[in-house]
């Protein structure tokens, strides 16, 4: 069990009082020991059951698929700097000629209808001929599926939209805004890509189907600036902005990107303000983050029933190729190899009893996950790395939790957090100053995400 000392502030008087916090049984209280919180029913609350939690010696199955993610491949037509594919083995591609056989195998692996189905590249577009007859046949044979897909959209055309459209798929379209130069390529460069890009969002976006998905780095750190970039970009100034939380170092390239330890600061404190002014309130992960913290408070939700932030290690999440081998994610293959010396290949649709995640580690199975003050919002980060990139991406995690971390707080209690005292790492406990400064926080303005009952 962690349990921690937070200082806080009142941000009318400036005077500081604690209050205290336990990541295991959520619970937060105040210095008599009365729960600062309103607990929830107690119907509410037995709901929150324990969840597997895989590791390499107690790897966790799968089952018929409740989200079906398809790799139609990892070839892509931009190299970008922080891919989380770029230096992933590629297996033999996938073509048309698969696709028979895989949908009639479905009722072999399937016993119910999916929820959704994503279809996943490297950049998809690039395999319309094996996605067209693809989807087309799911959707056939499951009429009622959600579909998605995340594109770079620099191959769409008036005729690819129309069939998306027809199709009825959801689409995150991956760019960073005024960050996109450190990214990668831009359509939006290209009058016809950007063209096209426009039609599509004209016709998805009414109907909630289409959102910017970007990714923040240390030299794009601004949610605020993304957020005017793509309002100016559709004139729409609610327009959806998806992903939004920082890199995952995946290999060197994200590495570069990562915030550097005297940057941490900074990057939270930009984080706080522009969530407490309400700048980024179209990035609708804050609001979920936001929301599912305050939650677990007034649930008391029990870290032994928090799974991993991507959801790969729940049962009825399977990623799978055409050719019917499940794969650790969607963003691996099936001749990879894990940085835990496991193969990412982890079995067959074909054999669906015998396919074991040991390619993963719950943030369970990780001591200073335990011992984290922002677990239940960090949810461990990426669950299959290790060694020093483990270490960057943890640090750009807690950094892209405190601000949540600290705006739940503010949100229950009208005080905001500036220390956190426990054991852990004592770098990490001034939340908004470097160590050993003076600690500070953002100015104080009106809390602009509304949070709601889970």
């Amino acid at each position: 069990m962690a349990k921690f000392v937070v200082t806080v502030v009142d941000p009318k008087t400036g005077n500081p009082s604690k209050l205290f916090y336990d990541n295991v049984e959520s619970t937060l209280s105040d210095e008599t020991g009365l729960s600062v919180v309103q607990v929830m029913s107690e119907s509410i609350m037995a709901a929150r059951s324990p969840v597997a939690r895989t590791s390499k010696s107690t790897p966790i199955g799968k089952t018929s698929p409740r989200v079906l993610k398809i790799s139609l491949g990892l070839s892509c037509n931009y190299e970008c700097e922080y891919c989380s594919q770029r230096f992933v083995p590629r297996s033999q591609e996938t073509n048309p000629e698969d696709i028979q056989s895989f949908i009639d195998g479905l009722d072999s692996w399937i016993t119910e209808p999916p929820e959704k189905v994503e279809f996943w590249g490297g950049e998809p577009l690039v395999y319309i001929k094996t996605l067209r007859p693809l989807a087309e046949a799911i959707r056939a044979k499951y009429p009622l599926t959600q579909f998605t897909m995340i594109t770079n959209g620099s191959v769409l055309t008036p005729e690819i939209n129309d069939w998306i459209e027809k199709m009825d798929f959801s689409i995150g379209l991956s760019h960073d805004g005024p960050g996109q130069a450190v990214r990668g390529p831009d359509p939006l460069a290209d009058p016809d890509k950007k063209a096209a890009i426009l039609d599509l969002y004209a016709r998805l976006a009414p109907k909630g189907k289409m959102s910017f998905n970007t990714m923040m780095n240390r030299n794009n750190p601004s949610r605020a600036a993304v957020q005017q970039f793509f309002v100016a970009l559709t004139g729409d100034r609610f327009v959806r902005i998806g992903e939004g939380g920082i890199v995952d170092a995946y290999d060197e390239g994200g590495v570069a990107n990562s915030l550097q330890p005297h940057e941490f600061a900074a990057y939270r404190n930009l984080a706080f303000s522009e969530i407490r002014a309400g700048s980024a309130r179209n990035f609708g992960v804050l609001a979920e983050k936001i929301m599912s913290f305050v939650n677990s408070l007034r649930t008391r939700r029990p870290i032994s029933s928090v799974g991993q932030r991507c959801s790969m290690d729940k049962p009825d999440i399977l990623a799978v190729d055409l050719r019917g081998n499940v794969l650790t994610c969607q963003n691996v293959s099936a001749v990879g190899m894990a940085p835990n010396g496991e193969s990412h290949l982890l079995g067959t649709v074909h054999d669906l009893d015998r396919v074991k995640l040991n390619t993963a580690t719950h943030f369970a199975h990780r001591e200073e996950c335990l011992g984290c003050p922002v677990v239940q919002i960090c949810q461990g980060a990426c669950m299959f790395l290790e060694g020093r990139l483990w270490d960057t991406t943890c640090n750009n995690a807690y950094s892209d939790a405190v601000p949540i971390f600290a705006a739940g707080i503010e949100f229950l209690t009208g005080l905001f957090p500036i220390h956190i005292e426990g054991q852990f790492r004592a770098d990490r406990k001034d939340l908004f100053s470097n160590a050993n400064s003076s600690p500070q926080s953002p100015s104080p303005k009106a809390f602009p995400i509304p949070v709601v009952a889970a």
